[in-house]
């Protein structure tokens, strides 16, 4: 039987996505990310130095952090205070392991930025959100150290983005929401330069197994939305930077 989605869309369709940027005051940069009804907070800050083992390397570091408001889902959850969940370490850590990809980590010299990811509102593909928004942050937030005069040109080597497929019965589908990630039989995420180079693919069946076939037609779909991910992003930055 076909999967009829929640919310109307055809399976090879993103959910309306959007990039507010300057969305908070402080931060170097600060962009409101959504995607249908996920909604994550990317902002920026640079420090300067870097942690020890890259000290006196001349080279700069990204790091991330993630968190869920409590009221982010139906559910309230409770703060993560001294303590972070094994779920919470892992997606930060593909989050910056995903941005680091995007920049010249020797032209950024020694400095660190930080990547904040605040899920504001959780329907699904919080952490490719957070990926594809984080990225826009990071982007305005150096456009805005070379316009300062702190860089002398910009580090950053390519666009990021992120986007979720899956599979729901015999019908392959694109950026999952609450009700198909919970009902998926195979569940991937997948981060992609604008080349359409692979940086990370983590992908699980959840039960028995799918076949090469299947994962060729799943990363086929991940490349159309990222596709338009990519697009989406110019868009919001238009005029800001040059991509």
């Amino acid at each position: 039987m076909t999967w009829q989605r929640p919310d109307g869309r055809p399976h090879d369709r993103l959910r309306p996505v959007s990039f507010e940027l300057d969305f908070t005051h402080f931060a170097k940069s600060a962009v409101l990310a959504r995607c249908g009804n996920t909604q994550v907070l990317c902002t920026v800050t640079v420090a300067p130095g870097v942690p020890k083992f890259l000290q006196d390397s001349g080279q700069g570091w990204l790091t991330a952090e993630y968190r869920m408001l409590p009221s982010a889902t139906p559910q309230r959850q409770a703060r993560e205070l001294l303590k972070l969940s094994g779920r919470t370490q892992e997606i930060q850590r593909l989050i910056g392991r995903s941005l680091r990809a995007a920049i010249d980590l020797k032209a950024l010299g020694e400095r660190t930025i930080i990547v904040d990811a605040d899920v504001l509102q959780a329907d699904a593909g919080t952490r490719t959100t957070a990926i594809t928004g984080g990225w826009v942050a990071l982007a305005d937030a150096i456009a805005t150290l070379v316009r300062d005069g702190e860089l002398e040109r910009s580090p950053l080597r390519h666009a990021i983005a992120a986007i979720s497929v899956g599979l729901i019965g015999d019908d392959a589908v694109l950026d999952l929401q609450y009700e198909e990630d919970v009902a998926a039989d195979v569940d991937f995420n997948v981060v992609m330069t604008e080349e359409l180079q692979a940086i990370e693919l983590q992908g699980t069946a959840e039960e028995g197994s799918f076949s090469r076939t299947r994962l060729n037609q799943l990363l086929d779909l991940a490349e159309r939305g990222i596709k338009d991910l990519l697009d989406a992003q110019k868009q919001a930055l238009a005029g800001r930077i040059t991509i």
